[in-house]
């Protein structure tokens, strides 16, 4: 740890305790807790700097995984390091992990979760205004007045509404379209000494992967999750079209319903969307199967954000790593805004949800001090309700 123990405003034990509250209560998936993070550690508990927290955010995309859960491992790595992104990473993960087996618990001895489409009927409504005043706030903080980093913000936010998904070399592009530009009229570099972006970023890290393996087993499934986690860019969501290709086209180990199922336990769970893994690992092969499955998702992209943080740490304050982190960020924040016009499509399919979606943002700027899980609850409240009213 750089910084003595006096200098930090917080002890490890408060920053676990942190990410066990926003594992358990931080509902939206990856948009919405970014901002969560921002909103939090940086301005209201002034934990972690803004630079600090643009260089995580250009990390998490950058680097394959789900950005929320790399996010988080670099806010640990800040401060403590190894210890602190290994404990925020865990507690982050754990209770949305927890909740996701006792559902699949449910969902097999009750054959299928018939409530969870009405549930979260009400709750994606919810989820919608929560991430799009969530992505609006971290617009308005990061991009600014910048014209530059506006443009970019407002082509990566174009790009992910056209493509439905996010490219990495979208973020490259921008980070270093952003330094030649600055560099245009100001002296910037990057550092010397052998240093290269890639270092900055990407680890020599190298997965000997082989699905060589055959039959419906847990080594199988190792593999085959920790290949999704290994090499999805994105967030969380990105890594379901890849999940649908392998574990209901390839192996079969899902059926169509299931696999949806599966998509609706991770967005009416709080904590990274990708948690879904852990719900397909519980039908595929129990208890274990869940385990693996969610290590196997998970310690690629811990390996990705730990190995290169040290390279973050001590070049991003550098002007030239600073003006390529401010593009990244602008494209990065671009990807989130269009990612909440993506599932809005998705979520409100009609008067109900959209009327649902818009009261949600009025109470988050009306009433500033409500707890998202509040929210959520009467989203769900009123998803059972309407569905219940439109059947009859």
């Amino acid at each position: 740890m750089n910084s003595s123990k006096a200098q930090v405003p917080y002890s490890l034990r408060d920053l676990v305790i942190y990410f066990l509250k926003l594992g358990t209560w931080g509902f939206g998936g990856p948009v919405a807790l970014a901002g969560y993070m921002h909103r939090d550690l940086v301005e209201d508990k002034q934990w972690i700097s803004e630079e600090d927290y643009k260089e995580g955010l250009a990390l998490a995309q950058l680097a394959p995984g789900p950005l929320a859960a790399q996010l988080g491992i670099y806010m640990g790595y800040v401060h403590y390091r190894l210890p602190g992104a290994t404990l925020a990473g865990l507690a982050f993960v754990l209770p949305s992990f927890l909740m996701v087996l006792g559902l699949g618990f449910m969902y097999v001895h009750w054959q299928g979760i018939p409530w969870m489409q009405a549930v979260f009927y009400g709750v994606g409504a919810a989820v919608i205004g929560i991430i799009g005043t969530s992505a609006w706030k971290l617009t308005r903080k990061s991009i600014g007045s910048n014209k530059v980093l506006m443009a970019i913000y407002i082509i990566a936010a174009v790009y992910t509404v056209w493509q439905e998904n996010e490219n990495i070399g979208l973020f490259l592009g921008a980070g270093i379209l952003y330094w030649l530009l600055k560099a245009t009229t100001t002296k910037l570099s990057f550092p010397h000494k052998g240093t290269t972006i890639s270092k900055l970023f990407i680890h020599p890290l190298i997965l000997n992967i082989s699905t060589a393996a055959s039959g419906k087993t847990l080594w199988q499934i190792l593999l085959y999750f920790t290949k999704a986690g290994a090499f999805v860019f994105g967030s969380g969501l990105a890594i379901v079209p890849f999940l649908y290709g392998g574990v209901v086209k390839e192996y079969g180990w899902l059926n169509e319903q299931q696999f949806l199922d599966a998509v609706a336990v991770a967005m009416i769970t709080p904590g990274p969307v990708v948690i879904t893994v852990g719900f397909i690992g519980f039908l595929t092969a129990g208890f274990s199967g869940a385990c693996v499955a969610a290590f196997g998702t998970f310690f690629p992209c811990y390996l990705f954000t730990i190995l290169p943080a040290p390279y973050f740490r001590k070049y991003g304050k550098h002007p030239g790593i600073k003006a390529f982190v401010d593009g990244v960020t602008a494209a990065a924040i671009g990807a989130i805004s269009g990612a909440v016009i993506v599932l809005a499509k998705r979520s409100l399919t009609d008067v109900y949800t959209i009327g649902l979606a818009v009261l949600t943002v009025f109470i988050l700027w009306r009433f500033r001090k409500i707890p998202e899980p509040v929210i959520i609850v009467i989203g769900a409240g009123a998803g059972l309700l309407l569905k219940a009213f439109l059947n009859t």
